[in-house]
């Protein structure tokens, strides 16, 4: 297993997955419950940004790796469904729509899988409409774990649950759109 600063802020990223979702188990009397919105929203912008950088950093100092590329999506796909699962909990997101999102993700990633075993990855590689589908997620999550008013203008119950709407149709979308791309293969293979 390869080790550089890009798989350690992989390795970071997962390790602050439980500290998203533990900080809502935290007594009242530790944090109070906007404590702890402000506490979890800001744990999961640093998971998020840090995959924005292992990302960029593996790139520039050339130290790609099959493992970082195995990781890297397993963490973003933990993140997402951890802080999912805790918004369904508190009864801020419909567990449908975290069932959709959840649900296209390790179709998809078995779908990439299978697809990387027939030497056919490239034509379910991650498209312009999967990257919009992943910002609206990682802009709304943050904004249903913190759900009050910021700069006392952006009421981000409203705003997140909106946003996290547009995800779940785009998730849907990009999941019919790697299923076209792959369907001659999977026709030829079943």
């Amino acid at each position: 297993m390869p080790f550089n600063i890009p798989i350690l802020l992989t390795w970071l990223r997962m390790a602050l997955i439980p500290l998203v979702v533990g900080v809502f188990y935290l007594p009242d009397t530790w944090l109070s419950p906007f404590d702890k919105g402000v506490a979890s929203t800001l744990i999961f912008i640093v998971a998020a940004v840090t995959d924005w950088f292992d990302g960029f950093l593996a790139r520039r100092w050339n130290e790609t790796s099959a493992f970082g590329a195995f990781l890297d999506p397993v963490a973003d796909k933990l993140m997402v469904a951890g802080a999912l699962l805790v918004l369904v909990q508190l009864d801020r997101v419909n567990a449908a729509v975290a069932f959709i999102i959840i649900g296209r993700e390790i179709a998809i990633s078995a779908l990439r899988e299978w697809m990387a075993l027939m030497g056919a990855s490239k034509s379910v590689a991650v498209s312009s409409l999967g990257k919009i589908k992943t910002a609206a997620q990682m802009i709304a999550i943050p904004m249903l774990l913190y759900y009050d008013v910021l700069f006392g203008v952006l009421y981000t119950p409203t705003l997140g649950a909106w946003l996290l709407g547009v995800a779940a149709v785009l998730t849907v979308w990009s999941m019919f759109y790697y299923l076209r791309k792959a369907w001659p293969m999977i026709k030829e293979r079943v």
